[in-house]
């Protein structure tokens, strides 16, 4: 049997599941164990981000004396993810250095499978391998939690089943070319029955009016969770929509609450801009053609629209907005995403708005969101 972890949602129960991040962590301690103690691993543990212990099966096992190979499957558990059962494999081999030179390090190298990235915009930059931030610090720790210092390893990841299944996935449109991301902020996934996941984010909704806040922080993620956190508000009144903004809005409605601020980062933020309430790229997209909008009506020149309808992502568009001195730009979306809701909620709710990026952090602010959100 694979991960005996539960969640119930919706009065249902669900089995959590394992990213491709700590798939990959758990390969990368199993092969660390074996290269240092000479012997066979079948299992490992490894403690995720969310501090969930996983214990995963270990797989192709291989060692010498400079060279160790250790293969996991992902598990996403009940979630309906592409990249379930996939193998993840990774070899690690000891560099040979002069010792008196030596630097203590991990150097990490994509092989089959795993996509690398060709377009900017994203977290890496171009030419990296599509390893996300805190799945390479997990790797990283994993190898260092049972080598030695001063040592070098090399350690190659590979999942030659990835170069197939990342064509099902949005990778190649985002510019990560030949094979999967290693991906997880939190280490586990959480399986997405949408009609139970909506009804738990309406759950937490109605307990922090419970609770009594009569002000609430709608975000889409944890990102915006860590944004709002760092301006001071409470982790009780900031509240989870995911992509499901017009139903989160249906329920605000029914509340007693004063006022909400919409805190998102520029790729989910600026499609409410455009009245899409459904932030899920398979239903609606449309961020450049809005970005785009945006700029004209700010009076950008006709070769600034046209390259903001060629750049890959709506974080590269930000950037290049700032580079051309169109901050007005992101506050006029600000604005926008303000109109809309209010709109949507018939004016009976105040709302304001706050735009940030991975990069940049927060951008824009609607007017007197200030009060809220330092930004100079």
């Amino acid at each position: 049997m694979g991960f005996e972890r539960y969640i119930s949602k919706g009065g249902k129960k669900y089995r959590l599941g394992y990213t491709t991040g700590t798939t990959a962590a758990g390969a990368a301690k199993a092969a660390a164990e074996m290269l240092l103690e000479q012997k066979t691993v079948k299992k490992i543990l490894i403690e995720t981000p969310a501090e969930i212990e996983v214990e995963m099966e270990v797989k192709d096992c291989f060692y010498s004396q400079d060279l160790a190979r250790a293969a996991v499957v992902k598990d996403a558990g009940d979630d309906p993810d592409q990249t379930d059962g996939i193998k993840i494999t990774v070899e690690l081999k000891r560099i040979k250095i002069d010792e008196a030179l030596a630097e203590s390090k991990v150097i990490l190298k994509a092989g089959e499978g795993i996509g690398r990235i060709t377009k900017p915009g994203l977290q890496l930059d171009i030419g990296q391998a599509a390893v996300n931030p805190v799945p390479r610090q997990m790797i990283k720790k994993a190898v260092r939690d049972i080598f030695p210092e001063n040592e070098v390893l090399e350690l190659l990841i590979y999942a030659p089943a990835g170069v197939e299944i990342a064509k099902k996935t949005f990778n190649p449109k985002l510019g990560i070319k030949g094979g999967i991301s290693i991906l997880g902020t939190s280490g586990i996934v959480e399986p997405m029955s949408e009609s139970a996941y909506k009804e738990s984010l309406a759950v937490e909704l109605r307990q922090a009016v419970a609770l009594g806040y009569k002000k609430l922080i709608l975000v889409f993620g944890n990102y915006g969770k860590k944004e709002a956190l760092a301006a001071g508000f409470k982790e009780e009144q900031i509240i989870r929509m995911s992509n499901f903004v017009g139903f989160m809005l249906a329920k605000v409605d029914e509340l007693e609450i004063d006022e909400i601020i919409m805190v998102g980062h520029i790729g989910k933020i600026v499609k409410v801009a455009g009245g899409i309430f459904n932030t899920h790229s398979k239903l609606a997209d449309g961020r450049r053609e809005i970005i785009a909008a945006h700029a004209a009506l700010a009076g950008a020149e006709q070769k600034v629209i046209e390259a903001i309808f060629a750049i890959n992502t709506a974080e590269e568009a930000v950037e290049y907005l700032l580079a051309h001195k169109l901050e007005k730009v992101l506050q006029n979306i600000c604005e926008a995403v303000v109109s809309k809701v209010e709109a949507k909620l018939e004016k009976k709710i105040k709302c304001k708005s706050v735009i940030f990026t991975l990069n940049q952090g927060i951008v824009a602010l609607s007017r007197e969101a200030e009060e809220d959100f330092d930004f100079e």
